[in-house]
This record gives C-alpha cells, structure tokens and sequence, in this order.
C-alpha cells in the first residue's frame, strides 16, 4: 500500500507499508510488483545506490531481504531520456508548461500538450500534467478523467478530493459533453457533412496487440460495447478533412476507430492509420523514411477542445488549435485558420446549449 509520494521535475519517491500478503517477499520482487518496468539489474543497482530500502531497519538491505508486514519501503526514480520523443532522429523540443484556461480553489482547466502523460504511469513518471502542478503547489492533484499521451486538449485536475469526487461521478454517468478537433486524410469524398458511427467497440483475446488496438464491431453484434460518435466536417479538400467529433460514450480510441472505420483515419495515427507493425516500428525507434512519411507529423491529429460539465464556476470550456497542428494547417491547406477557430467555437457553443 502506497502511503506518501513525492514528485518534482528531476526526481519521484514512494513510500510503501507492506501489507499480509509481502510477508516474506524479498525486497527486488516487492519492487517488480510495483514496478515492472525496472529489469532485475536495475532493481540491484538502486539497491546499492540505497534508492530502494526498506526503511525502518537499521541493517544493510540487498536484493534477498524479506520483508515482514508493517515494513517501510522506499523508492527513488531519478528522471532520464527515457520519456524523450524523437522525430527522425532528432529530440522533439516538449512543452514544458501546460496552457492554463481556467483556474479557481478548487479545479484547474489545462490544454495539455501532446506527450505529456496525465499522471504517472509505467515510464511516464515526470512529464506528467499531475506531476507538474503538485510540483507547483506542493499538494496532490486529482486527475478526474485522463487523454492519451498523443491526444491534447482540454484535462480538468481536482484541487481537493471534494471536487474530485463530484466531478468523477459527473464524467462516470455521462454529465459531461466533450468536443475534440482532428485532421484527417480524406478516403472517402462521398461521405456527408454531418454524419454518426456507432460501430461497437472493444478487443478480442490477451496478447499485446488486443491490449493496445481497439477493434470495431458491427452495431448488431455481441462483441465489444456500445460506442457512438457524432460527426461533423467542416473543411474538406481532395486530400484531407479538418472535423469536430463529438463522442456520446468513452471508449478506449474511439474518436480514433470511429473515424477510420468512416473512412477519415486520423492523420499522423501510428496505429489505425499505420497498423499495428508500424506502431511497433515507431514504438521500438525503428521507423524508416517511408513509415514517417505517410504519418507526416509526430503524434496523432487528436485535439479535446471544448468540454461542458456540471461544474457551477465554469461549466464551459473551450481551448484553440494547438501549435502544432496549426503549422500543419498553415503549410498543407487553403485555410484561413483565425476563421476555423471562429467557426469552431460557434459549433461548440451551439452543441452545448442544446444540452
């Protein structure tokens, strides 16, 4: 049971009382538990470094020490290069601080960058949007709902557990209406302006690849769950579409499968625009010049720009375009991009006050 965490930009510390079931543990398999993704050499070297102890004993710690239930274990992860982006061989500059577009007592409205996690998971333990205001105000953050790493856009972060809770029960019973901005690759011209999917979502077996994609079903089927998204265009050319999609559930990649499987995949998508293997490729640093050329850009075109909740200081919040994907605009297509943010924010607001 983790009992006290503290986080800053360079460095994280855990604390951990063993609980029944550790008795008996050796100290390097408590840490593979909590944290799998050190190998077993690594644990041994924090080991020795005493950046893994156990601390309420006075003598010397090693791999093989057993723990006894009631114990104090302590870890400390120094920050590296392994939360590094790269982009044809070459560091992408990360933005080091999130835009904020609403602050109160009690809630934080960010527009988080792409590549930033919203809080700590796996190897993602520093370039986190939890971690960076805990940092700021030296007290926990409760993130209420969560983006993928590549998705920016609008994240709320609960400044006390009151907030938190009445926001968690507004996202968990569908109080909360979000739009999200995307550009994608136009392979199917036909397609109304407006138009909805509700393909079922969900994944068959075990092996990483179901845990990582997300598969689309027939509406009829018993597979997956119920999923729908409503869709509208509002730019189009021979090559690529600039939308707003409007998800009605939360499924893992929605707005992503939904808009492939309507025949508009997501640019920059390594996974449903490239498939699984270059998602892979891309994934292990092994991309060649022709897998980078069809993603165009270094992250998935996935933007969370505008969200109503039942929250009474601001109940509605609406971001911009982001930096990236405005230069992307600007060199790739015929549009004036201070009008589409006028024209975006007209259709936000017209979809929240039917609300």
């Amino acid at each position: 049971m983790q009992i006290k965490k503290v986080f800053n930009s360079n460095y994280y510390i855990a604390s951990y009382i063993a609980d029944e079931m550790h008795d008996g543990m050796r100290l390097d398999s408590f840490a593979v538990k909590f944290y799998p993704q050190l190998s077993r050499e690594k644990i041994k070297k924090k080991i020795k470094a005493k950046e893994l102890l156990i601390t309420n004993r006075s003598t010397s710690n090693k791999p093989s020490s057993k723990l006894q239930e009631g114990d104090t274990i302590q870890i400390t992860i120094t920050k590296t290069v392994h939360e590094d982006e790269y982009w044809h061989g070459e560091k992408i500059v990360l933005q080091e601080h999130p835009e904020i577009i609403y602050e109160d007592d009690n809630l934080i409205a960010i527009s988080k960058p792409a590549f930033m996690a919203t809080h700590p998971t796996g190897k993602h333990l520093f370039y986190c949007a939890t971690v960076y205001f805990e940092s700021r105000d030296q007290k926990t953050m409760h993130s209420v709902h969560r983006l993928d790493r590549e998705t920016s856009g609008l994240l709320l972060l609960a400044k006390n557990p009151k907030t938190a809770q009445e926001l968690t029960y507004a996202f968990e019973h569908t109080q909360v209406k979000k739009c999200y901005f995307f550009i994608a690759h136009n392979n199917d011209p036909d397609k109304k302006q407006i138009f909805s999917s509700s393909l079922r979502l969900g994944s068959i077996g075990d092996n990483l690849k179901a845990r990582v994609c997300t598969q689309a079903f027939p509406e009829n089927s018993d597979l997956g769950k119920r999923a729908y998204t409503n869709f509208k265009i509002l730019h189009t050319n021979s090559k690529y579409v600039i939308g707003l999609a409007f998800p009605q559930t939360g499924r893992q990649h929605q707005i992503r499968v939904h808009a492939q499987e309507s025949g508009y995949p997501l640019l920059g998508d390594k996974l449903y625009h490239g498939g699984y293997e270059m998602f892979q490729h891309f994934k292990d640093g092994v991309a060649v010049k022709e897998e980078f050329d069809k993603m165009q850009i270094p992250r998935h075109a996935l933007h969370a720009i505008g969200i109503h909740t039942p929250y009474k200081n601001k109940p509605e919040i609406i971001s911009t375009i982001p930096k990236d994907l405005k230069e992307w605009i600007l060199s790739n297509i015929s549009i004036e991009v201070s009008k589409l943010e006028e024209q975006i924010k007209t259709e936000i607001q017209h979809y929240f006050k039917q609300i």
